[in-house]
């Protein structure tokens, strides 16, 4: 919701503002003639034209947004938009545009008929998480000279990528450890190792995918020059006495045991996700029947925020912006436009669920918000100081704690 307001100063009151403006920026003016300070406001004005009532128009329009917040009790949830309309020697007049909270009318959001699905783990997880963990215990065993590459081997090669005989960025590795069947290259390339022996080169020509992230080389046919330097075979541990010490698990001994913990592991997971989709679909369904106005001002604001914090999650693995807009193929407003309805549902179900908390009189205490505290404390093995810094304080928290009672209230677990 927007909200404009005009200021227009008083004749008084700008005379005023401009001798302000006139101490505070006078000291640190020069004129030919005279020591600093010293100078007649006549000279200053004279070479320094405009200085004086730019500083007196800061002077005002900064006070008359204090004014607007303290005594009007404007509350913007953003930096307001300040247009000057007049200023001269003579007048100032600026419009303030504020961004309020949005506007929310309340649908139906108890009894909306969605059901939460299972969390149980099934006998194929539990296997497939068992023989994962196999693998990731797997002894690399180097294969005999004249043994050729097969699926499941690694195989540690060099390689180069050439298109029309020029070789690309990015295409060039020495002693890479391939996985074969791990999908890793480009559609072609590890079907083209498979059958290579120790030593061999070979040239394996491939077409990159339509869809590839860098623009230059999707859908273009290449040529890899690839040599095996050596080849290995995962051996996959047996499930026995010797594999259960090496996981240093203390209560797993057996088979069983190894069994019933990675079915605990699933469900756990299964359980978070399972719950994330019931919240999703819950404020999916509320906002069918709710009117959330939202302004362009905020959802831009939201937007950048998330494309902020996907380039700084870029950063974080070492990929700065322009090396990853180049790489994806990309650009940011490309970036930004998908991020866009993301922004804006984000930004419904907030201002949803606040809306939720007010129509219920939902209110956390600092116990309930401490307890939680504690938990995540004791959970992810931190300090209760450490999580507080990290969940952005004790308001941020009793925050979380009103949502998630709102959430209990949409579901119909409302203690």
């Amino acid at each position: 919701m927007k909200k404009e307001v005009t200021y227009k100063a008083k004749k008084e009151e700008w005379a005023k503002a401009k001798e302000e403006a006139f101490k505070k920026i006078g000291s640190k003016l020069t004129v030919d003639g005279f020591r600093p300070g010293k100078a007649p406001r006549n000279l200053i004005e004279k070479n320094y034209p405009g200085r004086i009532t730019t500083e007196a128009a800061d002077i005002l329009v900064d006070r008359e947004y204090r004014r607007l917040l303290l005594e009007e009790k404007i509350m913007p949830i953003l930096e307001p938009k300040i247009d000057l309309i007049k200023l001269t020697d003579d007048e100032l007049e600026v419009k303030y545009t504020f961004i309020l909270e949005p506007t929310v009318k309340l649908g139906k959001y108890k009894d909306l008929g969605v059901k939460k699905e299972s969390s149980k783990a099934t006998s194929k997880e539990v296997k497939d998480r068992i023989d994962a963990l196999l693998k990731d215990y797997a002894e690399l065993v180097v294969k005999d000279d004249k043994e050729k590459v097969q699926k499941g081997d690694v195989a540690i090669i060099d390689f180069e990528g050439f298109k029309d005989g020029v070789a690309f960025d990015g295409g060039k590795g020495e002693n890479y450890s391939l996985e074969i069947g791990s999908n890793t290259f480009i559609p072609g390339f590890e079907d083209g190792v498979i059958g290579m022996k120790k030593g061999e080169e070979k040239d394996i020509s491939l077409k990159f995918p339509e869809d590839y992230g860098s623009k230059d080389l999707a859908g273009q046919e290449v040529v890899f020059k690839v040599k095996v330097n050596e080849v290995k075979n995962k051996v996959i541990p047996e499930l026995n006495e010797e594999f259960f010490l090496d996981l240093g698990m203390e209560h797993i001994h057996t088979k069983e045991d190894l069994e019933k913990e990675m079915k605990k592991e699933i469900e756990e997971a299964k359980e978070r996700e399972v719950e994330r989709k019931y919240n999703d679909a819950l404020l999916d369904k509320a906002r069918e029947t709710a009117v959330i106005e939202l302004d362009d001002e905020l959802i831009d604001a939201e937007t950048d925020a998330m494309y902020k914090e996907f380039m700084d999650g870029m950063a974080a693995r070492g990929v700065s912006e322009d090396l990853y807009l180049q790489y994806a193929g990309t650009t940011k407003e490309d970036i930004r436009s998908h991020m866009r309805e993301e922004a804006i549902k984000r930004l419904q179900n907030s201002y949803l669920l606040d809306a939720i908390i007010k129509a219920e009189k939902i209110k956390a205490t600092d116990k309930e918000a401490k307890a939680e505290i504690d938990e995540l404390a004791k959970k992810y093995n931190m300090t209760s100081e450490d999580v507080m810094s990290q969940v952005g304080g004790m308001n941020a928290m009793l925050h979380e704690v009103e949502v998630r009672k709102a959430l209990e209230i949409m579901k119909g677990e409302e203690k």
